[in-house]
């Protein structure tokens, strides 16, 4: 009997209910941390089970072109991730530093809030046929750990990349992954987190301003 109570406790324990929280972000996850700059940030859902969307990601029918339904495999080779995968690469590829989370968004967009670890790379900076040139791309690249080779660009330490845009409808990160691509970049080590900037809202996770402030609206 007490066996079974102390199995009991450590799975409120695990689940969450030992922070007092109603919404966790799966089954077995309440929260955990992540670094963003020179801060740790707290990424757990918002425990008000009245929030909404803020203006900018509750609109449903945005003009197509350009804002069209993007496919959910955005290139061969390339995993499409969801929040849980996106949640378990930031515990771990991000946190000891064989990953990169890309805002490929422009930087207007990136300073009016991002997902917390993200740095941003604005997409045309990935692209050589959206007006990336070679020192553009070389910066870019280095951020990623790839180097610039005799014969071309050096990939033997290239980062994991989980890469994102505004959601759904969004084309800038599935562009740069296509740039990524174009110049050799391995899609084993690219991942397209297709939700973006709207599903994290809707999951109700935080966002930080790029100083590691959370975003209060």
């Amino acid at each position: 009997m007490k066996v079974f109570a102390i199995s009991i406790l450590l799975a409120f324990v695990i689940s969450g209910t030992a922070y007092g929280q109603k919404v966790n972000i799966t089954r077995d996850l309440a929260q955990f941390q992540v670094r963003h700059g020179d801060r740790m940030i707290t990424v757990t859902r918002n425990q008000d089970t009245g929030a909404t969307l803020d203006s900018d990601f509750a609109l449903t029918s945005r003009p197509c072109p350009p804002f069209c339904a993007q496919p959910m495999q955005t290139a061969p080779g390339v995993e499409t991730i969801g929040e849980v995968e996106l949640t378990r690469f930031m515990q771990t590829r991000l946190a000891d530093g064989s990953g990169v989370l890309v805002d490929a968004r422009t930087e207007d967009w990136h300073k009016r809030g991002t997902i917390p670890g993200s740095i941003n790379i604005p997409f045309n900076q990935l692209h050589p046929g959206q007006g990336a040139d070679e020192i553009t791309l070389e910066d870019a690249l280095a951020r990623l750990g790839v180097k610039e080779g005799g014969d071309g660009w050096d990939f033997s330490q290239a980062k994991q990349v989980a890469i994102w845009c505004n959601g759904p409808w969004c084309g800038q990160s599935p562009t740069a992954i296509r740039g990524m691509l174009s110049i050799g970049y391995p899609a084993d080590k690219i991942l397209y987190y297709r939700g973006g900037m709207q599903l994290w809202q809707i999951f109700g996770l935080p966002v930080v301003i790029p100083d590691g402030a959370l975003k209060s609206d």
